[in-house]
């Protein structure tokens, strides 16, 4: 038996220790189970204290459902694992559903009219916030544009009295107006940061986008407005989102999320809500700071399966470079529609490599937002660094964040060190219209969202949506993963790369788990783990790729328990 599977053996033995008169919380029945890592000849599944405690046929069960058992009926559904978001930002998604949201926006004059609307409900001087526009996804670009990038003019005028930052889907790059510009001094003279860019027009004057480390000087701004508000309604707004973003994620199946990069203050209150009980989603965090900030204090972050495993802190995140559609990827060669531009590197490599000695001080995993190809290649390079110099380690399960463009040679480098490609399948089809323009057809083809090219090098891919840059719901992401098509358009980039519709749903429960040092815990079904689970109308296996859309959440269970019935 392998020892991974003797935990489960055990505690099932404890619990049913081949008595017949052991209770149950809940019975799932008339189920069709796919429970990821094993198969059952059974339709039932036996949950109790937060626990799978069996998994077999339905007569087994009938002489223990006493007055009180809960008797859920699947009718024949699909019955798998919770969904593990796999990279997201929780937070983030919170406050997506609560500041403008763009993520729809198929135009800048939508993008416009929002504020404009907004502005009317705001007083003045208060700041207006959102995010999701991409420029490239627009069905139509106003004439006077750079890149694409429309000038801020008309945004301006609509919002003369508040400034206004909005941004871009990505998180990499933001839209501001002349008030916002205003506040913070933007001028012909104002320098651009190292690693961050001011977009000008032709006569030296900012459009309105800012890139990359260019934003900073607004994220500051703002930070001196929220510093002068109320404490209490600031957190009462926190709370607002965090329990918003909880409600969307059991609605779409999720019970776990990987949360890629949180603040102390916020981890703090993680893990207060897990103490209280507070969370019906399990969150896994990682710590993200400067490396000053996480000098000598990181540690003292480090939780793992506080309030009943519902709150972890067990890694670091850091990055180097920012996302493709805002210029932001960090390339070997120029972009093909930037001509002499090879994106942004975003934090000093040896900042990141100090990050990663906290890691190992800390045996805490590192997380490594890498785009571009040359950002995977010298994450990589780091990487090897550090683990070279620790002989002693075997268990590593570093990650590589995104890892969307590679260069071919760096393939093989995951599975030499068992790196992680932490990646996000719809980011390939909410991409595909433009990946091409920027890459060219090579290296679009070759090393874009290499799912495929990785997967049978065993590498782990671990799988999400890192919401709110895309909607946080597993179905559509199952659905790019399997099929590399576009909803609407109908567009396929490079289908060979593909998922099987097996390792999909692996990629986004059991691979998660192993991402995150939690496979003994979650991401299968199987007696002793948590009773984590989704039921869905349709069999993501066996059914058509077309019917993959229309697949319902029923139910959504966290630690035994229904957190959320569909209609």
């Amino acid at each position: 038996m392998q020892m991974k599977y003797i935990f489960f053996f055990v505690f099932a033995m404890i619990y049913l220790g081949c008595k017949e008169d052991v209770a149950y919380d809940m019975v799932i029945k008339n189920a069709n189970i796919y429970a990821v890592d094993t198969t059952y000849a059974g339709d039932a599944i036996a949950i109790l204290d937060g626990r799978i405690i069996k998994i077999a046929k339905w007569e087994e069960f009938s002489d223990n459902i006493t007055e009180g058992v809960e008797v859920l009926d699947a009718e024949g559904n699909f019955v798998m694992p919770g969904f593990i978001e796999g990279h997201g930002h929780y937070s983030g998604l919170g406050y997506s559903l609560i500041n403008l949201n763009f993520l729809t926006s198929k135009s800048w004059e939508d993008i416009v009219s929002k504020v404009a609307k907004r502005s009317k409900e705001v007083e003045p001087g208060d700041w207006i916030i959102g995010r999701g526009w991409h420029q490239e996804k627009w069905d139509s670009i106003p004439t006077q544009n750079i890149y694409n990038y429309p000038y801020h003019y008309s945004l301006s005028e609509v919002s003369s009295q508040n400034p206004v930052m909005l941004y871009h889907a990505s998180g990499h790059s933001l839209y501001a107006n002349k008030k916002a510009m205003d506040l913070v001094g933007i001028t012909k003279e104002t320098p651009n940061p190292v690693g961050g860019e001011i977009v000008r027009n032709k006569d030296g004057e900012a459009i309105g986008v800012f890139e990359e480390r260019a934003m900073g000087m607004f994220g500051k701004k703002y930070d001196e407005y929220i510093a002068s508000l109320d404490q209490q309604k600031l957190d009462s707004i926190w709370y607002s989102a965090i329990t918003k973003a909880e409600t969307e994620c059991l609605s779409k199946g999720i019970t776990s999320f990987q949360d890629a990069g949180s603040t102390f203050d916020e981890l703090n209150r993680y893990e207060k809500l897990a103490l209280n009980g507070q969370m019906s989603v399990r969150l896994w965090a990682m710590a993200r700071h400067s490396a000053q900030e996480l000098e000598g204090k990181v540690g003292k972050y480090k939780k793992v399966n506080i309030g009943n495993n519902f709150y972890t802190c067990n890694a670091i995140k850091s990055e180097v470079d920012g996302a493709l559609g805002a210029f932001g990827a960090w390339l070997l060669d120029a972009y093909s529609d930037k001509p002499g531009f090879k994106g942004q590197n975003t934090t000093d490599i040896y900042d990141v490599k100090k990050i990663a000695d906290m890691a190992i001080a800390n045996d805490m995993q590192f997380c490594v937002h890498a785009i571009g190809d040359r950002a995977n290649r010298v994450v990589l390079d780091v990487f090897e660094g550090v683990m070279s110099q620790h002989p002693e380690k075997k268990d590593w399960r570093w990650r590589i964040e995104h890892a969307q463009h590679l260069n071919t040679n760096d393939i093989p480098r995951f599975a030499k060190n068992k790196i992680i490609a932490s990646m996000q399948g719809i980011h390939c089809t909410s991409d595909a219209p433009f990946v091409v323009k920027r890459l060219g057809e090579n290296r679009a083809r070759t090393g874009a969202y290499a799912w495929r090219s990785l997967l049978d090098k065993g590498v782990i891919v671990a799988n999400g949506t890192d919401a709110p840059v895309e909607d946080v719901d597993p179905i559509k992401n199952f659905y790019a993963s399997v099929t590399r098509k576009r909803e609407d358009s109908g567009l396929i980039f490079y289908p060979e790369q593909a998922m099987t519709r097996e390792e999909a749903i692996y990629s986004y429960t059991l691979g998660n788990a192993y991402a995150a040092f939690e496979e003994n815990l979650k991401g299968s079904l199987r007696p002793g783990k948590l009773a984590d689970i989704v039921i869905l109308s349709q069999d993501l296996v066996k059914c058509t790729d077309n019917a993959i859309l229309k697949t319902k959440v029923l139910y959504t269970i966290s630690d035994g328990k229904v957190k959320y019935k569909g209609m």
